[in-house]
């Protein structure tokens, strides 16, 4: 039987894939990506040809049952979003559960994943951590700020630069100015940068620069009373 591929791509330096996943792109039937200019750079890079086919957030829920059944039919397909690896943070949730409710085996390639390298290079706790993914932007926002504040387990939030420095400030005011963060921005990328420090200074250095790029916030956990 075909298999559903999910296949992570670099989140900077193209450098930043395996062989194996060069090898899948070039092998299966059918591409499916999240932007198919973003990933035809890609492809080119490594000159691939192959066919593609947009899967995005506004368009997934309705063609997944209908990908499923082209797998079962007997096409290879590979899942790609633009960067990192598919269904964290990004489409392909929905493709991976209507194939696992369908029977249909998928085969997932490890690789690229932003908050990995965020999550190493932050000096915080990371034998146990919670990811949070991008933040709700409204409903649900104060509840979610406040169970953070109370995680004992270092947190992973992602964010873009336009509401960085809201959110470090939410995350001060429910935590503390106190507390330890960690913050990467253009992971792999040319100007790839992290800062530490308290959510206090972190804060400082964001208001006086603007932010650029995309963002990781890696927050220390809360201590736990008489530690």
């Amino acid at each position: 039987m075909a298999k559903l591929f999910v296949v992570p791509t670099p989140v900077g330096n193209l450098e930043d894939i395996t062989c194996r996943a060069i090898r899948t792109l070039k092998e299966v039937d059918l591409i499916l990506a999240e932007d198919t200019r973003t990933t035809s750079v890609l492809l080119n890079h490594y000159e691939i040809q192959n066919r593609l086919q947009s899967h995005h957030k506004f368009n997934e829920h309705k063609t997944v049952e209908q990908i499923a059944e082209r797998i079962r039919a007997g096409e290879n397909i590979a899942l790609v979003s633009d960067a990192g690896t598919p269904a964290i943070s990004d489409p392909g949730f929905l493709l991976v559960r209507e194939c696992v409710r369908k029977g249909i085996e998928i085969e997932c390639l490890p690789g690229a994943t932003a908050f990995v390298p965020a999550l190493v290079v932050s000096g915080l706790p990371n034998d146990r951590f919670c990811f949070e993914g991008f933040l709700p932007a409204k409903k649900g926002r104060q509840t979610r700020l406040n169970e953070i504040a109370e995680e004992e387990r270092t947190t992973v939030i992602y964010e873009s630069p336009f509401r960085l420095v809201k959110t470090l400030v939410q995350l001060s005011d429910a935590c503390g100015k106190d507390r330890p963060v960690s913050v990467s921005r253009e992971i792999s990328k040319r100007f790839e940068e992290t800062i530490h420090g308290s959510l206090e200074y972190v804060i400082n250095c964001f208001s006086t620069k603007e932010p650029k790029g995309e963002f990781v916030i890696i927050l220390g956990g809360r201590e736990r009373p008489g530690k």
